[in-house]
């Protein structure tokens, strides 16, 4: 299986809170809950499931993802990816808050893994991932000046 359908897959399985195989508008409440986003209008949730052309199964789910990302290059992809988690804009997540969803969600992250990772992209003195400029290294292999 591609990676990038395997990393889809795991965010189906995130969003799929009661794991009854569709997201539906109680999914999303909770997995906004779980960002740490808990008053969600219902006018929102509602025009979010009214995007898809019915049930929200994995399937749908691949497609609506595929129409969204049309036409944007993978460093705004990946960008949007970590987006998700730095719910005040800030431009950094803390790295213990990666670390847990790392080692706790889907495909988990062993402890060595986890190393490997801030290794490679330590945070800074105050524990905060620069994931915008870790974006920028992962998709153009040097660091920003």
């Amino acid at each position: 299986m591609p990676a990038q359908c395997l990393c889809l897959c795991q965010a189906f399985t995130i969003m799929d809170q009661n794991r009854d195989g569709f997201i539906d508008k109680e999914d999303l409440r909770d997995t906004f809950a779980a960002l740490g986003r808990i008053n969600v209008k219902n006018e929102e949730l509602e025009a979010m499931v009214k995007e898809a052309p019915g049930p929200i199964n994995f399937t749908v789910f691949l497609t609506m993802f595929g129409e969204k990302l049309k036409g944007t290059d993978p460093e705004e992809t990946i960008l949007h990816a970590f987006r998700v988690f730095d719910t005040e804009g800030k431009g950094f997540i803390k790295a213990d808050f990666i670390k847990e969803k790392l080692m706790t969600q889907a495909d988990r992250f062993s402890e060595e893994e986890i190393k490997q990772m801030f290794a490679a992209f330590p945070p800074d003195v105050c524990g905060n991932l620069d994931y915008r400029n870790l974006c920028y290294i992962i998709t153009h292999g040097e660091e920003k000046d």
